[in-house]
C-alpha cells in the first residue's frame, strides 16, 4: 500500500444504522455480518438483503460478509457434513450476488491440534487439502462467476504459512487469505505462534483481508484498539509492503468504539 489506508468495519445492518454516518463519510470497505447464522440463510433472506442496499446507497467502500461457519469446519472427513458446510456457503454466495458483495470470509481448518500432528499420521496434510477442496468445489466455481474472492482467516493457526498453501492449492483468484489479528495474537500469546506481523509478512500479496481487533494474547477479546498489547506499528508496516490492498475491517465487540479504534489508528499516522 503505497498511500495511508482507509479502515473500514463489520457491522451488522442494526449497527451499520447507528454508524451509517461514519461508514458513508470516506470510501470505507464494510463487512456485513448479518448472514452467518443458519435461521436466516434457511429461511427468507431477502428482507435483510433489501435493507442492507437500501442501508448502503450511497456506499463508496468495497462490500463483503462473513460467511456461515457456526458448527462445522470446511474440511470434514464426514462426507453428510461436507454437503452441508457446502449447501451453507453457496446460500451465502446467493446473498453476495443479490447485494453486490464481492468477499466473503471463511474459517481456516487449522487447530492448534493439527500444528503437532500433521505430521504424525502419513498424509494428514495432504488429507486436509483434499477434503477442503471436495467441500469448496462448488463454492469456489460459483464465486468464480459472479466475481467473489473468499478469504481464508486464521483461527487457532499457529503456522502462518500453512492457510496460505491452502489457499493457493485451489489455484483461483475466487480463493485468497485472511489474517484476524487478534487470533494471531492468541496463537502468539497461548501457543508460541510468531507474532502478528509475521502472519502479515507469510500472507504476502496473498492477503486480501484483515479483522482489526486488539487481544492480550490470552483470549479472542475483540477489544478495541489500542485496549490490548498488539504491535500495530509492526502490523501496518508489514502492511505498507503490500500491494494487494486488503480490506481493513474493524472487528470489536463493543461497536460504539468503532469509530474510536479508527481514531486511535489515526493518531498513531498508520490509516484513516
Amino acid at each position: 500500500m503505497t498511500s495511508l489506508p482507509i479502515a473500514g468495519a463489520a457491522m451488522t445492518l442494526a449497527d451499520v444504522e447507528i454508524h451509517r454516518d461514519w461508514l458513508l463519510a470516506k470510501p470505507r470497505d464494510l463487512e456485513l455480518q448479518s448472514f452467518v447464522e443458519a435461521d436466516v440463510l434457511n429461511g427468507d433472506w431477502a428482507p435483510l438483503a433489501a435493507q442492507a442496499k437500501k442501508l448502503l446507497d450511497g456506499h463508496q467502500g468495497r462490500l463483503g460478509i462473513h460467511g456461515p461457519f457456526w458448527g462445522f469446519i470446511i474440511a470434514s472427513q464426514d462426507p453428510d457434513i461436507r454437503a452441508v458446510v457446502s449447501k451453507r456457503l453457496m446460500q451465502a454466495l446467493d446473498v453476495c450476488a443479490n447485494i453486490g458483495a464481492t468477499q466473503m470470509v471463511i474459517h481456516s481448518p487449522y487447530t492448534s491440534w493439527s500444528y503437532n500432528n500433521l505430521d504424525n499420521n502419513k498424509g494428514e496434510r495432504e488429507k486436509i487439502i483434499e477434503y477442503t477442496h471436495q467441500t469448496l468445489k462448488e463454492a469456489v466455481k460459483r464465486a468464480e462467476d459472479i466475481g467473489l474472492t473468499m478469504v481464508i482467516e486464521n483461527i487457532e493457526d499457529k503456522d502462518p504459512h500453512i492457510r496460505v498453501d491452502l489457499a493457493d492449492s485451489f489455484n483461483s483468484p475466487a480463493v485468497a487469505v485472511s489474517i484476524d489479528t487478534g487470533h494471531a495474537q492468541y496463537a502468539h500469546g497461548y501457543t508460541g505462534a510468531p507474532p502478528v506481523d509475521y502472519y502479515v509478512h507469510a500472507a504476502g500479496n496473498r492477503l486480501r483481508h484483515i479483522h482489526l481487533q486488539d487481544a492480550d494474547g490470552y483470549a479472542d477479546r475483540h477489544w478495541s484498539l489500542g485496549e490490548g498489547n498488539i504491535h500495530w506499528r509492526a502490523v501496518f508496516a508489514a502492511l505498507a509492503k503490500l500491494d494487494s490492498n486488503p480490506r481493513l475491517i474493524i472487528e470489536i465487540k463493543d461497536k460504539s468504539k468503532i469509530p474510536a479504534s479508527a481514531a486511535y489508528l489515526a493518531s498513531l499516522g498508520l490509516a484513516e
